[in-house]
């Protein structure tokens, strides 16, 4: 047998020889001899081994496991654990909370007319949010917006776009109170830029403005009787006169809705929350707008002929006490109080306190008939001039000594024959000063008026000890006492009543939600004077007007008998607290016989022609008078006027 050699490198194997018997070998039955091979060389590389599958498949199931439970505690805590919290959070963004702004209720004149009342608006709202570059698809939609909207609704386009511009934010107010039509403008505008977007795919530029229901007050005869409705504040509260002062009626009480919104819009299916709101009440004055009209036409034009300062008239009901017109010049527009004159805000008829001069002889001489010293035809010498402690004391006129019955010292308006008339009061100066004192106070001097007005004055009248040594004997005509106009005007009612004062009432009654009209209290009533003393100061306020030498001839009224009285003051200036200038005034009622109506008209400060009270304010008292008469269907007069002598020569008793 030949050993066969190995190959040689790089040359294959040589096959092997088949098996099989070779010849002249054994034959069959001979043991095979075991085949020689030759030994395989180590290798080199590294041998790949796969790992067992269970392990692999345990660490996915136990990382998966893990997931899991992270997973599912996070879960829990959303949904179990932290759920309110949540829910909250979400509720804050997705349910917006909005006041319902309560109805403001009207206020209307006697018979029901409006002159302040409250009309639908809007608020112009929207969602900064909405704004913002990825939602807006826009960097400059904030500034884009304000160029847009600030011409409709009458705002500064730099401060809108700012306002715009704090995303986070949900909710900004860009204006407050805006009529229908503005809303309607944006609307129309906001749907067009919508229809524009939407061909691009991008949203409308305005679609996060939005509007919220109110309302605006509104005082649809401009300047009517402003000095008594007085003015609302950008929050629609009561901030002068009556809106003031009867706030917490009128307001009423907002309501409060909330509701889901997605995108800026309401999303009705998610359920809303409502509380009503209840509107405020009605208030019934018992002003007469057509009287008032004319009482302001003619203060506001005798104050531009006079050249004065400011003027005032009230018209009173001399029956009831109710107030039937009360006018200022110059007044405001409440409409649009943001360009009215701050000295002309207010209610000066009510707020002025000023020295009356002449009118409140009346309740000198009231005292004077009442205390049973003096009659009608008693004889008043009136000197030239009377000197009483350091100081003289004249009349409006110069003159010499007049020989005058006490008709004929109020007729002439006489300070001398006034200050010797009241002298008679008491044993000496101070007991007439306390009974004077005494009348004053009946009379209502020093008190509020019962109006209950925001800055109403109840005027200044000290206590007789107090009085100076000139004011025990100014304050008989009416220098030394302060009142306001609606004192002096219920005086003359005072008189007109036969000598009971009623206080004055500005409000008949109101109307409440509900529909049910409750009156006013009814007016506190005082006995002043006896009614045969009221009677006789009637007929000698006559003689004032009737008599050729009275000084309110300007005051008569074809075919009605005039009671009244002129007054001419020193004006203390309230800005150096000095004489300065002078108070012009006068009042009475009408008709005489059968008293209806009180007018009083006072004038500050004319510097313009005449400043006596019965040359500028008589005119306006018979304007006013005329015209009240002729409003409430009085019919004239049916007797002639008394006959009192006002010198004593010719009349003697």
């Amino acid at each position: 047998m030949t050993e066969q050699k190995p190959p040689r490198r790089g040359q294959p194997p040589r096959p092997a020889a088949p098996r099989g018997p070779r010849p002249g070998g054994p034959g069959p039955g001979a043991r095979p001899r075991p085949r020689t091979t030759a030994p395989a060389r180590p290798s080199t590389a590294p041998a790949l081994r796969l790992m067992q599958p269970r392990p692999r498949l345990r660490l996915v199931t136990v990382l998966l496991t893990l997931v899991l439970v992270v997973f599912s505690v996070r879960l829990f805590q959303v949904q179990v654990v932290d759920a309110a919290a949540y829910a909250a959070k979400a509720d804050l963004n997705r349910y917006q909370p909005v006041e319902i702004a309560a109805k403001r209720g009207d206020i209307t004149d006697r018979f029901g007319v409006p002159l302040a009342t409250s009309v639908d608006a809007d608020d112009i709202t929207a969602d900064p949010y909405l704004f913002t570059p990825q939602q807006a698809k826009t960097d400059s939609a904030p500034q884009q917006a304000a160029a847009l909207l600030a011409p409709i609704i009458g705002g500064d386009e730099r401060t809108i776009a700012q306002q715009l511009s704090t995303p986070k934010s949900r909710y900004v107010v860009l204006a407050r109170r805006q009529l229908p039509q503005v809303w309607n403008r944006i609307k129309v505008l906001k749907s067009s830029l919508a229809d524009q977007a939407a061909k691009h795919g991008a949203p409308g530029l305005l679609n996060g403005v939005l509007s919220e229901p109110t309302s605006k007050r509104v005082y649809p005869n401009g300047d009517l009787a402003a000095g008594v409705l007085g003015f609302v504040n950008g929050q629609q509260q009561g901030a002068g006169g009556l809106e003031a002062g009867l706030n917490g009626e009128l307001a009423g009480r907002p309501g409060k809705m909330t509701y889901a919104q997605s995108g800026s819009q309401m999303i009705p299916s998610a359920g809303i929350q409502e509380q009503s709101a209840v509107p405020g009440a009605n208030v019934e004055l018992t002003i007469d707008r057509d009287i008032q009209w004319a009482a302001q036409s003619a203060i506001s034009q005798q104050v531009r002929q006079s050249g004065a300062d400011r003027g005032y008239v009230v018209v009173q009901d001399s029956r009831t006490g109710q107030i039937l017109a009360m006018a200022d010049a110059p007044g405001f527009d409440p409409n649009d109080i943001g360009r009215a004159d701050p000295a002309a805000l207010g209610n000066p008829a009510l707020q002025d306190a000023y020295e009356p001069g002449s009118v409140s002889k009346l309740m000198s001489m009231s005292a004077v008939l009442d205390e049973g010293v003096a009659t009608p035809w008693t004889h008043v010498v009136v000197p030239g001039t009377l000197q009483r402690g350091d100081r003289v004391f004249h009349d409006d006129v110069d003159h010499g000594t007049w020989d005058l019955t006490l008709n004929g010292v109020l007729a002439k308006s006489s300070n001398i024959g006034t200050i010797l008339a009241t002298g008679q009061l008491g044993k000496n100066q101070n007991q007439a000063n306390q009974v004077l004192y005494s009348y004053l106070r009946k009379f209502g001097i020093g008190d509020p008026t019962g109006l209950n007005f925001p800055g109403e004055t109840p005027g200044i009248l000290a206590k007789p000890q107090n009085w100076s040594t000139s004011q025990q004997y100014t304050i008989p005509f009416g220098q030394g006492l302060s009142v306001n106009a609606v004192q002096a005007t219920s005086i003359y009612s005072t008189i007109a009543n036969g000598g009971v004062r009623i206080q004055p009432t500005l409000v008949k009654g109101t109307t409440g939600p509900d529909g049910q009209f409750t009156p006013a209290p009814a007016a506190k009533k005082t006995r002043v004077v006896g009614e045969k003393t009221a009677k006789t100061l009637s007929e000698m306020l006559e003689s004032v007007v009737g008599d050729d030498q009275g000084t309110g001839t300007k005051a008569q009224i074809d075919g009605y008998r005039v009671a009244g009285k002129t007054g001419t003051a020193n004006r203390v200036d309230p800005k150096t607290g000095r004489y300065h200038g002078y108070t012009a005034s006068f009042m009475g009622f009408a008709p005489a016989d059968a008293p209806r109506v009180t007018v009083s008209c006072v004038i500050q400060n004319p510097t313009v022609g005449s400043y006596f009270g019965g040359q500028i304010c008589g005119p306006v008292f018979k304007q006013v008078m005329e015209f009240a008469l002729k409003t409430l269907q009085v019919p004239p007069t049916g007797t002639a006027g008394p006959q009192i002598p006002v010198d004593f020569q010719s009349g003697k008793q």
